[in-house]
Protein backbone atom coordinates (compact mmCIF):
# COMPACT_ATOMS: atom_id res chain seq x y z
CA UNK A 1 0.00 0.00 0.00
CA UNK A 2 0.69 3.69 -0.59
CA UNK A 3 0.51 6.21 2.39
CA UNK A 4 1.17 9.52 3.51
CA UNK A 5 2.70 9.36 6.82
CA UNK A 6 3.31 11.94 9.43
CA UNK A 7 6.46 10.79 11.20
CA UNK A 8 7.52 13.31 13.33
CA UNK A 9 5.34 16.89 15.19
CA UNK A 10 4.91 19.57 12.91
CA UNK A 11 6.74 17.81 9.46
CA UNK A 12 5.52 17.40 6.22
CA UNK A 13 3.73 14.16 5.31
CA UNK A 14 5.85 11.76 3.36
CA UNK A 15 4.75 8.83 1.24
CA UNK A 16 5.51 5.57 1.94
CA UNK A 17 5.57 1.92 0.74
CA UNK A 18 4.09 -0.39 3.23
CA UNK A 19 3.09 -3.93 2.86
CA UNK A 20 -0.86 -3.90 2.35
CA UNK A 21 -2.18 -4.57 6.53
CA UNK A 22 -4.01 -7.13 7.61
CA UNK A 23 -7.38 -6.97 9.53
CA UNK A 24 -7.15 -8.63 13.06
CA UNK A 25 -10.17 -10.25 14.71
CA UNK A 26 -13.93 -7.95 13.96
CA UNK A 27 -11.42 -5.72 11.52
CA UNK A 28 -12.07 -4.60 8.02
CA UNK A 29 -9.48 -4.23 5.38
CA UNK A 30 -10.65 -1.53 2.68
CA UNK A 31 -9.16 -0.27 -0.38
CA UNK A 32 -9.97 3.34 -0.02
CA UNK A 33 -11.61 5.30 -3.01
CA UNK A 34 -12.04 9.02 -1.58
CA UNK A 35 -10.58 10.47 1.54
CA UNK A 36 -11.79 14.00 3.03
CA UNK A 37 -9.18 16.36 4.39
CA UNK A 38 -10.82 17.77 7.20
CA UNK A 39 -9.45 20.30 9.79
CA UNK A 40 -8.71 18.10 12.28
CA UNK A 41 -6.35 16.60 10.13
CA UNK A 42 -4.64 19.52 10.14
CA UNK A 43 -4.69 19.99 14.36
CA UNK A 44 -3.12 16.77 13.68
CA UNK A 45 -0.38 17.51 11.35
CA UNK A 46 0.64 20.83 13.05
CA UNK A 47 0.46 18.66 16.26
CA UNK A 48 -2.27 21.06 18.08
CA UNK A 49 -3.49 17.50 20.04
CA UNK A 50 -2.27 15.94 22.32
CA UNK A 51 -1.41 12.70 22.62
CA UNK A 52 -0.88 11.93 19.18
CA UNK A 53 1.11 8.62 18.21
CA UNK A 54 3.68 8.76 16.16
CA UNK A 55 4.17 7.94 13.08
CA UNK A 56 0.51 8.07 11.59
CA UNK A 57 -1.09 8.04 8.93
CA UNK A 58 -4.08 10.81 9.21
CA UNK A 59 -7.47 11.19 7.58
CA UNK A 60 -11.11 10.11 9.11
CA UNK A 61 -13.13 10.85 6.62
CA UNK A 62 -12.91 7.73 4.43
CA UNK A 63 -14.68 5.93 1.91
CA UNK A 64 -13.76 2.77 0.14
CA UNK A 65 -15.15 -0.92 -0.02
CA UNK A 66 -14.00 -4.10 1.91
CA UNK A 67 -11.61 -6.39 0.48
CA UNK A 68 -10.86 -8.47 3.09
CA UNK A 69 -12.22 -9.57 6.43
CA UNK A 70 -11.04 -10.56 10.10
CA UNK A 71 -12.47 -13.56 12.06
CA UNK A 72 -15.91 -12.34 13.53
CA UNK A 73 -16.71 -9.83 11.36
CA UNK A 74 -20.32 -9.74 11.37
CA UNK A 75 -23.16 -7.45 9.07
CA UNK A 76 -20.64 -6.63 6.26
CA UNK A 77 -19.44 -8.02 2.97
CA UNK A 78 -16.79 -8.43 0.53
CA UNK A 79 -17.22 -5.47 -1.52
CA UNK A 80 -19.70 -3.83 0.64
CA UNK A 81 -19.20 0.51 0.50
CA UNK A 82 -18.21 1.59 3.32
CA UNK A 83 -17.60 4.63 5.34
CA UNK A 84 -15.06 4.65 7.95
CA UNK A 85 -15.25 8.25 10.80
CA UNK A 86 -13.70 9.70 13.44
CA UNK A 87 -14.62 7.77 16.27
CA UNK A 88 -12.65 4.10 15.65
CA UNK A 89 -13.22 2.35 18.60
CA UNK A 90 -14.69 2.71 22.05
CA UNK A 91 -14.09 0.14 25.32
CA UNK A 92 -17.66 -0.38 25.97
CA UNK A 93 -17.56 -0.88 29.36
CA UNK A 94 -16.59 2.32 31.12
CA UNK A 95 -19.10 4.70 32.65
CA UNK A 96 -19.80 6.86 29.68
CA UNK A 97 -20.24 4.04 26.82
CA UNK A 98 -22.90 2.04 29.45
CA UNK A 99 -24.56 5.70 29.79
CA UNK A 100 -24.50 5.47 25.69
CA UNK A 101 -22.06 8.57 25.97
CA UNK A 102 -19.95 6.69 23.63
CA UNK A 103 -18.57 9.82 22.23
CA UNK A 104 -16.89 10.83 25.60
CA UNK A 105 -15.60 7.05 26.48
CA UNK A 106 -12.40 7.00 28.54
CA UNK A 107 -10.62 4.10 26.27
CA UNK A 108 -11.09 5.88 22.85
CA UNK A 109 -9.43 5.48 19.59
CA UNK A 110 -10.02 8.19 17.02
CA UNK A 111 -9.70 7.15 13.15
CA UNK A 112 -6.17 9.50 11.67
CA UNK A 113 -5.21 9.92 15.02
CA UNK A 114 -4.89 7.33 17.37
CA UNK A 115 -4.81 4.67 14.85
CA UNK A 116 -3.83 4.76 11.00
CA UNK A 117 -6.24 6.07 8.86
CA UNK A 118 -7.05 7.21 5.01
CA UNK A 119 -4.30 9.41 3.50
CA UNK A 120 -3.66 5.99 1.67
CA UNK A 121 -4.60 3.08 -0.61
CA UNK A 122 -5.90 1.07 2.18
CA UNK A 123 -6.77 0.80 5.94
CA UNK A 124 -7.72 -1.17 8.42
CA UNK A 125 -11.20 -0.44 10.72
CA UNK A 126 -13.30 -2.21 13.37
CA UNK A 127 -15.55 -3.37 11.79
CA UNK A 128 -18.81 -2.10 14.40
CA UNK A 129 -17.58 1.55 13.71
CA UNK A 130 -17.94 1.23 9.93
CA UNK A 131 -21.02 2.68 7.82
CA UNK A 132 -22.38 0.94 5.46
CA UNK A 133 -23.64 3.46 2.88
CA UNK A 134 -24.68 1.93 0.05
CA UNK A 135 -25.59 3.47 -2.97
CA UNK A 136 -25.72 7.21 -1.19
CA UNK A 137 -24.05 9.53 -3.57
CA UNK A 138 -20.38 9.55 -5.31
CA UNK A 139 -17.25 8.83 -2.97
CA UNK A 140 -15.60 11.80 -3.26
CA UNK A 141 -19.00 14.13 -2.56
CA UNK A 142 -19.90 11.40 0.46
CA UNK A 143 -16.34 11.27 2.33
CA UNK A 144 -16.85 14.80 3.81
CA UNK A 145 -19.97 13.37 5.33
CA UNK A 146 -17.80 11.06 7.66
CA UNK A 147 -16.87 14.32 9.79
CA UNK A 148 -17.71 17.60 8.49
CA UNK A 149 -20.80 16.22 7.82
CA UNK A 150 -21.13 14.34 11.04
CA UNK A 151 -20.26 16.83 13.26
CA UNK A 152 -22.26 19.14 11.95
CA UNK A 153 -25.47 17.30 12.04
CA UNK A 154 -24.19 16.35 15.97
CA UNK A 155 -23.65 20.20 16.24
CA UNK A 156 -26.99 21.00 14.78
CA UNK A 157 -29.16 18.77 16.92
CA UNK A 158 -27.44 20.74 19.73
CA UNK A 159 -28.03 23.96 18.61
CA UNK A 160 -31.68 23.29 19.05
CA UNK A 161 -34.64 24.23 17.42
CA UNK A 162 -33.17 27.99 16.64
CA UNK A 163 -35.09 29.31 13.79
CA UNK A 164 -32.68 31.82 12.99
CA UNK A 165 -29.30 29.93 13.21
CA UNK A 166 -25.76 31.57 13.12
CA UNK A 167 -22.66 29.92 11.54
CA UNK A 168 -19.19 30.95 12.10
CA UNK A 169 -16.58 29.26 9.94
CA UNK A 170 -18.04 28.49 6.51
CA UNK A 171 -16.73 25.97 5.46
CA UNK A 172 -16.58 22.04 5.19
CA UNK A 173 -18.86 21.47 7.78
CA UNK A 174 -20.29 24.84 7.20
CA UNK A 175 -21.53 24.59 3.96
CA UNK A 176 -23.22 20.84 4.42
CA UNK A 177 -25.01 21.99 7.88
CA UNK A 178 -26.06 25.19 6.24
CA UNK A 179 -27.98 23.24 3.65
CA UNK A 180 -29.81 21.08 6.25
CA UNK A 181 -31.17 23.82 8.40
CA UNK A 182 -32.26 25.97 5.18
CA UNK A 183 -34.25 22.20 3.82
CA UNK A 184 -35.45 22.35 7.77
CA UNK A 185 -36.84 25.95 7.09
CA UNK A 186 -34.03 27.59 9.29
CA UNK A 187 -32.71 31.29 8.90
CA UNK A 188 -28.86 30.86 8.02
CA UNK A 189 -26.58 33.58 8.86
CA UNK A 190 -23.15 32.90 7.77
CA UNK A 191 -19.92 34.59 9.35
CA UNK A 192 -16.71 34.16 7.58
CA UNK A 193 -12.58 35.59 7.50
CA UNK A 194 -13.28 39.32 6.87
CA UNK A 195 -12.89 40.22 3.49
CA UNK A 196 -13.26 36.75 2.57
CA UNK A 197 -16.31 37.56 -0.22
CA UNK A 198 -16.23 34.46 -2.38
CA UNK A 199 -17.32 32.58 0.77
CA UNK A 200 -19.82 34.82 1.87
CA UNK A 201 -21.23 34.38 -2.02
CA UNK A 202 -21.25 30.83 -1.72
CA UNK A 203 -23.48 31.30 0.96
CA UNK A 204 -26.01 33.12 -0.62
CA UNK A 205 -26.06 30.90 -3.27
CA UNK A 206 -26.48 27.96 -0.46
CA UNK A 207 -29.72 29.87 0.62
CA UNK A 208 -27.95 32.11 3.53
CA UNK A 209 -30.62 34.81 4.17
CA UNK A 210 -27.13 37.47 5.45
CA UNK A 211 -23.39 36.82 5.20
CA UNK A 212 -20.84 39.05 6.55
CA UNK A 213 -17.52 39.46 8.69
CA UNK A 214 -16.86 37.36 11.65
CA UNK A 215 -16.97 40.77 13.45
CA UNK A 216 -20.13 42.03 12.24
CA UNK A 217 -23.62 41.64 13.99
CA UNK A 218 -26.36 39.84 12.14
CA UNK A 219 -29.13 42.36 11.29
CA UNK A 220 -31.49 39.55 13.69
CA UNK A 221 -30.53 38.58 17.21
CA UNK A 222 -30.00 34.56 16.67
CA UNK A 223 -31.37 31.55 17.92
CA UNK A 224 -28.64 29.89 18.01
CA UNK A 225 -25.00 30.28 16.92
CA UNK A 226 -22.94 27.06 15.91
CA UNK A 227 -18.75 27.84 16.03
CA UNK A 228 -16.83 25.75 13.28
CA UNK A 229 -13.61 27.74 13.35
CA UNK A 230 -11.41 27.03 15.93
CA UNK A 231 -10.75 30.63 17.04
CA UNK A 232 -11.90 31.29 20.65
CA UNK A 233 -12.19 34.72 20.25
CA UNK A 234 -15.42 34.43 18.42
CA UNK A 235 -17.04 33.15 21.42
CA UNK A 236 -17.82 36.51 23.52
CA UNK A 237 -18.96 37.16 19.30
CA UNK A 238 -21.21 34.38 19.02
CA UNK A 239 -22.69 34.88 22.75
CA UNK A 240 -23.22 38.97 21.26
CA UNK A 241 -25.16 37.61 18.94
CA UNK A 242 -28.14 35.31 20.32
CA UNK A 243 -30.74 36.51 22.06
CA UNK A 244 -32.11 36.12 25.53
CA UNK A 245 -31.71 32.31 26.36
CA UNK A 246 -29.91 31.27 22.87
CA UNK A 247 -27.22 28.76 23.04
CA UNK A 248 -23.80 29.14 21.21
CA UNK A 249 -22.38 25.38 20.43
CA UNK A 250 -18.78 25.03 19.86
CA UNK A 251 -17.74 22.20 17.27
CA UNK A 252 -14.31 21.52 16.79
CA UNK A 253 -11.82 19.27 18.37
CA UNK A 254 -9.33 22.16 19.47
CA UNK A 255 -9.69 25.97 19.48
CA UNK A 256 -7.37 29.09 20.36
CA UNK A 257 -8.11 30.80 24.04
CA UNK A 258 -11.06 32.00 24.33
CA UNK A 259 -10.47 35.36 25.43
CA UNK A 260 -12.30 37.25 28.91
CA UNK A 261 -15.86 38.12 28.24
CA UNK A 262 -18.17 39.96 30.68
CA UNK A 263 -20.67 37.92 32.36
CA UNK A 264 -24.21 39.96 30.98
CA UNK A 265 -22.53 38.15 27.25
CA UNK A 266 -23.75 34.69 29.13
CA UNK A 267 -26.08 36.04 31.62
CA UNK A 268 -29.71 35.65 30.65
CA UNK A 269 -29.73 32.17 30.37
CA UNK A 270 -27.45 31.89 27.17
CA UNK A 271 -25.77 28.40 27.40
CA UNK A 272 -22.28 27.85 25.72
CA UNK A 273 -21.93 24.60 24.77
CA UNK A 274 -19.47 22.18 23.41
CA UNK A 275 -19.14 19.03 20.63
CA UNK A 276 -16.92 16.48 21.41
CA UNK A 277 -17.06 13.45 18.58
CA UNK A 278 -19.78 11.58 17.63
CA UNK A 279 -21.79 8.24 18.37
CA UNK A 280 -22.55 5.69 15.51
CA UNK A 281 -26.15 6.67 15.99
CA UNK A 282 -25.33 9.97 14.99
CA UNK A 283 -24.30 8.16 11.44
CA UNK A 284 -27.56 6.28 11.78
CA UNK A 285 -29.56 9.50 11.91
CA UNK A 286 -27.46 11.43 9.35
CA UNK A 287 -27.23 8.85 6.38
CA UNK A 288 -31.21 8.80 6.77
CA UNK A 289 -31.52 12.49 6.27
CA UNK A 290 -28.44 12.94 3.69
CA UNK A 291 -31.02 11.97 0.38
CA UNK A 292 -34.48 13.88 1.52
CA UNK A 293 -32.43 17.35 2.40
CA UNK A 294 -30.41 17.04 -0.99
CA UNK A 295 -26.86 18.10 0.12
CA UNK A 296 -24.45 19.44 -2.77
CA UNK A 297 -20.98 19.08 -1.48
CA UNK A 298 -18.37 21.63 -2.70
CA UNK A 299 -15.28 19.66 -3.50
CA UNK A 300 -11.93 20.34 -4.74
CA UNK A 301 -10.09 16.98 -5.07
CA UNK A 302 -6.44 16.03 -4.90
CA UNK A 303 -4.16 12.80 -5.96
CA UNK A 304 -3.13 11.00 -2.69
CA UNK A 305 0.56 12.70 -3.15
CA UNK A 306 -0.95 16.24 -2.84
CA UNK A 307 -2.02 15.98 0.62
CA UNK A 308 0.44 18.54 1.96
CA UNK A 309 -0.93 20.89 -0.24
CA UNK A 310 -4.14 20.25 0.14
CA UNK A 311 -3.54 20.62 3.82
CA UNK A 312 -1.77 24.01 3.30
CA UNK A 313 -4.85 25.14 1.13
CA UNK A 314 -7.20 24.75 4.20
CA UNK A 315 -4.65 26.44 6.76
CA UNK A 316 -4.61 29.29 4.64
CA UNK A 317 -8.69 29.47 4.09
CA UNK A 318 -8.54 29.01 0.43
CA UNK A 319 -10.97 26.30 -0.16
CA UNK A 320 -14.49 26.53 -0.75
CA UNK A 321 -16.23 23.52 0.42
CA UNK A 322 -14.04 20.07 1.20
CA UNK A 323 -10.89 19.19 0.10
CA UNK A 324 -11.03 15.52 -0.94
CA UNK A 325 -8.08 13.11 -1.24
CA UNK A 326 -8.16 9.92 -4.33
CA UNK A 327 -5.36 7.40 -3.92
Amino acid sequence: MRAMVLSAPATPLQVQERDDPVPGDGEIRVKINACGVCRTDLHVVDSELPGIRYPIIPGHEIVGRIDLMGIGVTGHQIGDRIGIPWLGYTCGVCRYCRLGMENLCDRPLFTGYTRDGGFATHTIADARYAFAIGRTGDDVSVAPLLCAGLIGWRSLVMAGNAERLGIYGFGAAGHIVAQIAIWQGRSVFAFTRAGDVAAQDFARQLGAVWAGASDQRPPAELDAAIIYAPAGELVPLALRAVRKGGRVVCAGIHMSDIPSFPYNLLWEERQLLSVANLTRRDGIEFFKIVPQAGIHIRTTTFPLDRANDALAMLRAGQLLGAAVLQP
